[in-house]
């Protein structure tokens, strides 16, 4: 199906759904009911949660719905014969204050009728194919402040075989979750008791955002970039000058007050490097100025929306802002769409969409500023030969971007890089420098992201990994396991040699060694050495790769060799 036949059929679906909720359960209220991405779902008010046998009843009474082939009919009625129809459906009496026409539609099939603008396909019978995977709760319209609403989710298709490829997927997927891999490996945790949407890193998971953090800047210092550090919070007329309270109020955290003074935590770090910018004046000969910062940012994301590692209220940004002239900007974004393919490659992502999004309805700056930035973005990307679809209206508030979506091993799309021409935020705070005539001029900005934050680009490698880090990633690399503990000994004098070369831990338990073999396979260590008499007599080790079990015997110095060139 294409994407308008997968939104007929499964907006259709979703008033199956909704036609056998109401057959079992007739003074439920309606929500919404909407095609999504994959699937559909509708949401219900009611008192108590659905049972997994009430699920199974809505299942049974959706096929009997379909079974019944009944055709489905759009009508149209003036607002206020539609507010008579929904007198029982206070839900839906609000979704109809707020539309502006005349008249509106309804959908109906059979004694079920809903309001709604479709689009719809023929008939129930045309559905072949479904299965309700979940509850959820959720609030109306969204606001944490509303009612709260009883969310069912649901997947049809045409065919047989791809419900069973898709039930197949979301199986892979849910082995991948971030979160259940997280804690099974100890790499981090949440405590929503003391505040949803921040992340607490165990030993492990800070390990490899260590890796992660130092292959960045050792990259960004070799291609040219400086690094620097800024506070985590400031005074509120930094972000009033800034325009992020004007235009970027509803994602911020509620300002701090003390001292008679009003802070506020940073919900980005562009401000921090423009003040650091004007602390002397810039000549032409400066740029391009290229400053670079893992700064950690916060933003208040609502409750319903906050997933993991995914979506956080508290997050690094592998973040940089370049300063340059307006010559300048094809070449630099020319040079950062290069170290982005270089940074996603090095991390197993060679497949992504790239999309060119447009001014949005609040901005700031003139239209005449926002053509140059777009075209800036578009013609460097012309330039590199990367292929991109336009995303109109998706700008952010300051200027047009670039975003990169990396696709994983199951073929799902993550946001990750951004990259956006700024000619609004410098004049707002009037900066300059000196050009080759000496007049003063206002330089252009370049924000941009490649992994986006350290905490969802962490979550992405878990679940495209499935846990099993490429081995220079993997926290633990080599666990040396002695059969028993007359060969601690030799394990140490192993250790010895091989912690000089590889992240290597010794298991030093009386379990015995199955045990130890299937603990380290179950924590995804990529290698395990074994050691016994046999080892310790002949001064070698039993190497085993995570996954795919012995490989042989060796010497200390042949394992080493082989790890670093990559011969295993």
């Amino acid at each position: 199906m294409d994407n308008e036949q997968k939104e007929r059929y499964w907006h259709t679906s979703s008033h199956i759904l909704a036609h056998a909720v109401k057959k079992l359960f007739p003074d439920i209220k309606l929500g919404t009911g909407p095609a999504i991405e994959n699937g559909f779902y509708y949401d219900f008010f009611l008192e108590t949660p659905f049972t997994p046998a009430d699920m199974e009843n809505i299942s049974k009474e959706m096929k009997n719905i379909i079974r019944q082939n009944i055709p489905v009919e759009k009508i149209s009625v003036s607002k206020d014969k539609a507010k008579e129809m929904l007198k029982d459906e206070p839900f839906k009496l609000e979704i109809l204050e707020g539309i502006q026409a005349d008249t509106v539609t309804f959908y109906r099939q059979g004694d079920f009728i809903d309001l709604c603008e479709g689009p719809h396909i023929q008939s129930t019978g045309e559905i072949k194919h479904f299965k309700l995977l979940h509850t959820a709760a959720s609030y109306w319209r969204g606001d944490e402040n509303r009612e709260s609403m009883q969310r069912i989710y649901g997947i049809s298709f045409p065919e047989k075989k791809d419900l069973d490829e898709y039930l197949l997927f979301l199986k892979e997927a849910k082995e991948r979750d971030h979160r259940t891999l997280g804690a099974k490996l100890d790499l981090f945790s949440l405590h929503p008791e003391y505040g949803s949407g921040l992340i607490f890193w165990h030993p492990k998971g800070a390990l490899v955002r260590k890796i992660i953090e130092d292959f960045w800047k050792d990259v960004h210092l070799q291609k040219g970039y400086e690094l620097v550090n800024t506070p985590h919070i400031a005074d509120i007329s930094l972000w009033e000058k800034s325009g992020h309270t004007g235009f970027y109020q509803e994602n911020m955290f509620a300002p701090i007050q003390m001292d008679k003074k009003v802070f506020q935590l940073k919900p980005m770090n562009c401000p921090f490097h423009i003040l650091i910018y004007n602390t002397k004046l810039r000549s032409y000969r400066d740029f391009p100025i290229r400053w670079a910062e893992l700064g950690t940012v916060y933003r208040y994301e609502k409750q319903g929306v906050l997933h993991g590692l995914m979506r956080v209220r508290g997050f690094t940004q592998d973040d940089a802002h370049i300063f340059c002239t307006e010559t300048q900007i094809e070449e630099e974004v020319i040079k950062v769409l290069e170290l982005v393919t270089f940074f996603l490659g090095k991390f197993g992502f060679s497949d992504y969409k790239i999309f060119l999004s447009t001014m949005p309805e609040k901005f700031v700056g003139s239209p005449d500023s926002w053509e140059k930035a777009t075209t800036a973005l578009g013609n460097a990307l012309k330039k590199t030969g990367m292929a991109y679809e336009e995303d109109p209206g998706e700008g952010v508030f300051y200027g047009p971007k670039i975003d990169i979506k990396i696709k994983d091993c199951l073929n799902r799309e993550w946001q990750c890089s951004t990259i956006q021409v700024d000619f609004n935020i410098p004049e707002r705070f009037d900066l300059k420098y000196t050009d080759t005539d000496g007049s003063f001029k206002t330089p252009i900005l370049i924000h941009r992201a490649i992994l986006g934050s350290i905490e969802r680009f962490f979550g992405v490698l878990i679940e495209h990994y499935k846990g099993n880090f490429p081995f220079w990633l993997a926290p633990e690399q080599i666990r040396i396991l002695p059969i028993s503990d007359k060969h601690l000994a030799y394990a140490e004098t192993v250790l010895n040699i091989f912690e000089q070369h590889f992240r290597t831990q010794i298991d030093k338990r009386g379990e015995k060694i199955n045990r130890k073999i299937r603990d380290a396979e179950d924590e995804k260590v990529p290698y395990m050495i074994i050691v016994g008499d046999k080892e310790e007599e002949n001064n070698t080790a039993a190497l085993r790769k995570h996954g795919e079990g012995m490989i042989g015997t060796f010497t200390a110095e042949d394992i080493i060799q082989k790890l670093k060139t990559s011969k295993i």
